[in-house]
């Protein structure tokens, strides 16, 4: 399997968003060919740097090298109004939950209530704002792909567009992960214990922006292969509700990160943001059909949390 590279750059963030119709319908044939045939596809020329993702890194690592006693107030959980946002530690999330905990550290943005309590030490007092200007920026061009998706289906923009309108909000789940594997001794990891667990992604699509490979996607044959890093480039995947909302036109994909080779101590970082439509966005079939019964999109978003951590 091939990951198509599709060049962006008429629906960039340094252009203005007004584009063609002949540029916006040859983009949206390449995109619905990318996610009928694999469900990935990397995007180049979308407007967001290296510089940009590799500052977000590394504020996103000194924090997660702190001591544990200066992340747990940051726990998720601890944000009534947010119940995903914060720090989730190591262990403490089960992607697929017949595997024990996943061997990886991560924070989650959810809201952009200036009311959230974010970490504020020394080392990390730019934490809020580099990650909250990021969260921008993905939400940006998110904007733009939902745009160039929808004609891809033939739908008018607006009947996507409408659907996400709150993103940032305590009202849509979509959400910036900054995602920290340390290094692992394989010899000492639990049986069937991997970085990160095989999953489909819950929402509508999902920007991730690698740091380093290791991310395994699953062909449509059943068999697990190595997605490249290819520098500057986002890599977007389809997933659940937008499965649904297609009757399976689009699929999404199940993914891994397993542990390193025996001997190899690196650490692996990526960013990634998922698209989720506002909680009372009610997804149907967009072909009419019956395939997946209705279902709002914040329901279906708590039943997917029960499985990762046991709980709501």
């Amino acid at each position: 399997m091939s990951i198509p590279v599709l060049d962006f750059g008429a629906c960039s963030l340094q252009n203005e968003p007004d584009v063609s119709d002949e540029q916006l319908c040859s983009l949206s044939e390449e995109m619905k060919t990318a996610f009928l045939k694999v469900g990935f596809v990397f995007l180049k020329n979308t407007g967001i740097t290296e510089e940009e993702v590799a500052r977000v890194m590394d504020i996103s690592k000194k924090f997660f090298l702190q001591p544990e006693e200066l992340k747990k107030p940051f726990s998720r959980g601890n944000f009534p109004n947010s119940v995903n946002h914060g720090w989730v530690s190591m262990e403490t999330e089960r992607l697929n939950p017949r595997r024990p905990g996943d061997l990886k550290e991560s924070f989650n943005l959810t809201s952009l209530d200036p009311d959230t309590k974010w970490p504020s030490s020394e080392d990390v007092k730019d934490f809020q704002e580099i990650l909250t200007s990021f969260y921008q920026r993905c939400k940006e061009l998110s904007l733009r792909v939902l745009r160039v998706m929808a004609l891809s289906l033939g739908l008018d923009p607006e009947v996507l567009l409408s659907t996400h309108r709150f993103i940032g909000t305590d009202v849509n789940g979509t959400t910036l992960r900054s995602l920290y594997y340390p290094s692992v001794n394989s010899e000492k990891a639990k049986e069937g214990q991997v970085r990160c667990g095989e999953h489909s992604d819950y929402g509508t699509f999902t920007l991730l922006f690698q740091g380093s490979e290791g991310l395994q996607v699953q062909n449509r044959s059943g068999d697990f292969v190595c997605a490249p890093c290819i520098p500057g480039t986002v890599l977007i995947n389809i997933a659940d509700l937008m499965q649904r909302w297609t009757s399976d036109q689009f699929v999404s994909v199940v993914h891994r990160v397993l542990l390193p080779p025996p001997g190899d101590s690196s650490t692996r970082q990526s960013m990634a943001f998922f698209v989720h439509p506002d909680d009372e966005a009610l997804i149907t079939c967009c072909d009419g059909s019956n395939k997946y019964p209705p279902i709002t999109a914040g329901d279906y978003l708590i039943e997917r949390f029960k499985n990762s951590y046991g709980q709501n």
